[in-house]
């Protein structure tokens, strides 16, 4: 699993750009899944058969896309004006190093000597920064970018021990655990969706949850740990090394509180280990799966990750163990109509 993680974090994939990761998630399936197609929109559908017909039709989705920026414009001096992909802090951009295709960047503005008052402690929005990609006029700059081009955080993937470090956990680490499911033997058929889109609204899952017309499904994903210095008890959501995170609420989803409690109980049961989110924050696919048509029994079950949706993000190695295997069992509970 850490292998996969380090293969699939370091490579670039901002929303709307997924493509370099579909191209290596299907060479990785395809020898294993009974069926991988992608639709009109980019999203991975693929079906495995298990050794035996599952009572309830299961779906496990990821989204293969990152946060990210996209040029909208060049100045006369060659920097490089962009809007963010997805939901970023602004205060975690400025000096950061990025990636545009094959050439690199510094997104920069006003050194702090040049400012007066409160410009000093005010944070800067993508419209006050911009990227350098070393060049000195638009002419020298649009030969190596053009606009719409995306740029992403450029990371290496760290072992730190115990923890990992990497850009884009939010959801590599989705990604990895059901290419792992996939390659595993299946008691029961199962469906899996590698979607797109969802850091800038979760638009890729609803497409492939109609089409796949699952029972019940499963968001793989990673999210918000705030135990760090400085945050309260009550605001730090989960801990990393604690075990797998269940939402019961976020901004698009309010989950089967008895769902949540019998996968709780499983977890337990199984020496898994899990814990139950402590805010009402952010939003996943399953906003958008447990929508679809009839409606679809949906649990999200994520990693809990420090510094989300930041150049650098920061997990526990068990916690990736934990996620995947909670993930298989309470999907196989799924498919025999016990959860």
């Amino acid at each position: 699993m850490i292998k996969l993680l380090k293969k699939y974090t370091e490579i670039d994939s901002p929303s709307g750009s997924e493509e370099k990761l579909r191209r290596v998630i299907i060479e990785d399936i395809k020898s294993f899944a009974d069926d991988v197609k992608v639709d009109n929109l980019g999203n991975i559908i693929a079906f495995k058969k298990g050794r035996n017909r599952a009572i309830k039709k299961v779906m496990l989705d990821a989204h293969m896309d990152e946060i990210g920026f996209m040029i909208c414009g060049v100045d006369d001096n060659g920097e490089l004006r962009f809007s963010n992909l997805g939901g970023i802090d602004s205060k975690v951009i400025f000096g950061k190093r990025v990636k545009i295709g094959e050439n690199y960047g510094i997104i920069g503005g006003a050194a702090v000597h040049l400012l007066k008052g409160d410009e000093k402690t005010a944070v800067k929005n993508p419209d006050d920064l911009r990227i350098d990609i070393g060049t000195k006029t638009a002419e020298e700059a649009e030969k190596l970018v053009k606009i719409g081009d995306t740029a992403v955080f450029d990371t290496e993937f760290v072992d730190m021990g115990e923890k990992i470090c990497a850009k884009a956990l939010d959801d590599r680490v989705g990604c990895a655990v059901l290419v792992k499911i996939i390659k595993s033997e299946l008691k029961y058929d199962m469906w899996f969706s590698f979607s797109v889109q969802e850091e800038i609204g979760c638009r890729g899952a609803g497409v492939t949850a109609y089409s796949i017309t699952p029972d019940c499904a499963i968001t793989v994903e990673a999210t918000t740990a705030a135990d760090i210095f400085g945050v309260p008890n009550d605001k730090k959501v989960c801990e990393v090394g604690k075990g797998v995170a269940l939402s019961l609420m976020d901004n698009g989803t309010l989950y089967n509180k008895d769902l949540v409690n019998r996968v709780l109980a499983l977890a337990k049961k199984n020496g898994i280990s899990a814990q139950k989110k402590t805010a009402v924050a952010g939003g996943t696919n399953a906003s958008v799966i447990h929508k679809s048509r009839n409606g679809v029994k949906t649990l999200n079950l994520a990693l809990p990750c420090r510094y989300i949706h930041s150049p650098n993000s920061i997990a526990a190695k068990s916690d990736v163990e934990n996620l995947y295997k909670l993930t298989l069992l309470a999907a196989e509970q799924m498919a025999e109509n016990n959860l």
